[in-house]
């Protein structure tokens, strides 16, 4: 597929006054041919588009499978493929907030008005497609431009397309830049390690198929803190192997979700039953964002519990986890990469309420 050319290098200025910033929202992953699109339409309207990248400082899984610093580099490198100038084009990072959208929104805010410095010159492009567009509504200091560019295609089917050996098919849904990125992360571990739980996943919601309803999991998540350090354990399975979480697990039919609780932390940190976690209970919450889970429809029920201050207590992974260690909280919220699902954003949860 030929790489579309910026219309701003061969066609005259549009009639409407041209912004001096665009901000374009998404999560590009990866970027593909509708994206680039977009971009070359809104640089008709705008003097600098501000690319924000969402789903930044996560951990790769199949939905996010790149970082932000590599979606950055290829809607780059898609875009000077294109003709654009890269003085053209500023780049904010912005990290998920499922429970929080307020955080988000002031995150994207902060990130657009070190590039504007008090500038209300400020456009927002997007396409209100479905329910997952509602955010362009959420800034009603800048005007909206729609965008004209119509197609079916998503970053959903681009990545269905790669992990499932489509390879032709993935080359006429992303520009050459990006598919040659994709062929070299092919290679690798990564890439490795993301399709077999790409199989994983897609055998673990096979065999729910069936179901007369669509299934609705419960589990139950501990979050563990003595001394400014938090339990987590390293998970030994598959999702997310290798990645840092609560200890939990899946609500048995005999037992409360408290019970379940104190059950598996436990089993998955060999914690000695001596320390009586239910007479530490200081809060619980249940989190139940709908795509929390790649697994399917997971709602949980996290509990905190302080073991106040003194010698962290000796630990030992069993059950299905790796490892379990007391991590210092000040590395524990500052390292949402190192986490599976939305862990850190649980712990986060109860460790800034004081």
């Amino acid at each position: 597929m030929t790489t579309p050319r910026d219309p701003a290098l061969a066609s005259p200025p549009p009639a409407r006054r041209r912004r001096t910033f665009g901000v374009y929202i998404g999560r590009f992953e990866p970027p593909h041919q509708a994206h680039l699109l977009v971009m070359l339409e809104a640089l008709q309207s705008v003097q600098k588009l501000i690319v924000v990248i969402g789903s930044a400082r996560a951990a790769r899984n199949t939905k996010n499978p790149f970082t932000a610093e590599e979606r950055q580099d290829l809607i780059a490198a898609m875009l000077r493929g294109a003709g654009v100038a890269r003085s053209r084009v500023l780049f904010v990072h912005v990290r998920d907030y499922f429970y929080n959208e307020s955080l988000w929104l002031s995150e994207v805010q902060r990130g657009v008005a070190e590039y504007t410095r008090g500038s209300s010159d400020v456009a927002l492009i997007g396409h209100l497609k479905d329910e997952s567009s509602y955010y362009l509504r959420s800034f009603p200091a800048w005007e909206f431009i729609p965008t004209h560019v119509v197609s079916p295609l998503s970053a959903t089917d681009v990545r269905r397309a790669y992990f499932e050996d489509r390879l032709e098919d993935v080359r006429g849904m992303v520009p050459p830049t990006v598919h040659s990125f994709l062929e070299t992360f092919r290679q690798g571990s990564d890439y490795a390690e993301l399709r077999a739980e790409y199989d994983y996943l897609r055998e673990y919601r096979a065999a729910w198929a069936t179901a007369p309803y669509p299934p609705v999991f419960v589990t139950a998540d501990a979050v563990i803190t003595r001394s400014g350090h938090v339990l987590v354990v390293r998970r030994a399975g598959r999702p997310g192997r290798g990645r840092l979480a609560m200890p939990g697990g899946f609500l048995e039919t005999h037992e409360t979700l408290l019970a379940c609780c104190v059950r598996e932390a436990h089993e998955e940190t060999g914690l000695s039953e001596a320390v009586h976690l239910a007479g530490q209970l200081r809060a619980q919450a249940v989190f139940d964002y709908p795509d929390r889970s790649l697994r399917g429809r997971t709602v949980t029920h996290a509990f905190h519990f302080d073991l106040g201050i003194g010698q962290l207590p000796t630990l030992r992974a069993a059950s299905d986890a790796a490892e379990a260690f007391w991590m210092p909280l000040s590395d524990a919220l500052a390292g949402p990469d190192l986490f599976f699902e939305d862990h850190h954003a649980i712990i986060e949860h109860f460790l800034m309420r004081g």
